[in-house]
């Protein structure tokens, strides 16, 4: 911390995370330390390069007042990371009620008889931080199943739990296959039922156009031949 008889500034040099192509910014804080406005005013050695907001402004009294010095993406770096850039900061008492826009030059002129207290403050390039270390995966003995949850309870009364609850589903499972096992058999007997009850109608209907066409009249033959397919038919309905 930099410290003078009016403000406190933190920190006492301006770093910067240096990344190509990037802007970066960093703050200041500036404490009153007075019971008078304090006016204050940031130059720079090299102001193409540095936006500051506020570059000028009041500290009222007994508080404190931050700085954003952002400095312009760069497209080349230093060799030697060094930087050469410095920071001035002025700052001179005021009168009560003075606002930022009542400063002028002249508040901060020497020559004018004022008393003006100046900070200097250098440019310091660092290592921008770089990106979080990833997280470690669990060890096979952490993994094990012998190894102590996070409630305090064995991994092993879970496991034996989860096995019941397995092996309690399989008895509804396997009755399920009996179920639908049973079901497919009925029903292909009961088609291969209605299968053989079309052929018999089918030698039926042939069996009475032979009859009509017969014009002797009906054998005791046929008659025998009927009366056996009649009884098969019955059969069949009875069982489907």
């Amino acid at each position: 911390m930099s410290t003078g008889d009016l403000l406190d500034i933190q920190p006492e040099e301006l770093q910067f995370p240096f990344e190509l192509r990037k802007q970066i910014s960093c703050s200041l804080q500036l404490s009153n330390k007075t019971d008078n406005y304090v006016a204050f005013k940031v130059k720079t050695t090299n102001p193409k390069k540095y936006c500051v907001r506020p570059n000028s402004g009041v500290v009222l009294p007994r508080s404190t007042c931050d700085v954003i010095v952002t400095m312009q993406a760069q497209k080349e770096a230093p060799s030697d990371m060094q930087c050469k850039d410095k920071f001035l900061l002025q700052s001179v008492i005021a009168s009560p009620g003075t606002t930022t826009k009542d400063i002028n030059p002249e508040m901060f002129s020497r020559e004018a008889g004022h008393n003006v207290e100046e900070c200097k403050l250098r440019v310091l390039y660092v290592t921008p931080p770089g990106p979080p270390s990833p997280v470690r995966e669990g060890s096979d003995e952490d993994s094990s199943p012998d190894s102590v949850s996070e409630n305090g309870h064995s991994n092993v009364t879970e496991f034996t739990a989860a096995s019941r609850n397995f092996n309690g589903r399989d008895e509804p499972l396997g009755a399920t296959f009996e179920t639908t096992t049973l079901v497919s058999k009925v029903t292909e007997e009961r088609n291969l039922a209605i299968d053989q009850q079309r052929r018999l109608q089918q030698e039926l209907e042939l069996l009475r156009r032979q009859v009509s066409r017969n014009r002797g009249g009906i054998s005791f033959m046929y008659v025998v031949l009927v009366a056996v397919i009649g009884f098969i038919l019955g059969y069949f309905l009875k069982r489907t």
